[in-house]
């Protein structure tokens, strides 16, 4: 009798463990794709200089309509 209810739940214990591991998760996005446009509004300025020793500087400043602001500087040398 002690053998039978072992048995039955071990058999229990793995049928249930099995279906716990057959579960699946499906996770599905219905929403539409958010595009962003941004307007072209955007001033650009480009400052050139060049210096007695041979080297040349380039700053190029860009403002958005938001007025972030963003300045970039390269310098070349001969």
């Amino acid at each position: 009798m002690r053998n039978q209810l072992f048995a039955a739940a071990t058999l229990l214990t793995l049928f249930g463990a099995q279906a716990a591991t057959a579960e699946t998760t499906v996770i599905r996005r219905d929403a539409p794709d958010v595009v962003v446009d941004r307007p072209a509004t955007e001033r650009k300025t480009v400052e050139t200089r060049e210096h007695s020793d041979g080297c040349a500087s380039k700053t190029v400043s860009k403002t958005n309509e938001y007025g972030d602001r963003k300045t970039v500087t390269k310098e070349s040398c001969d």
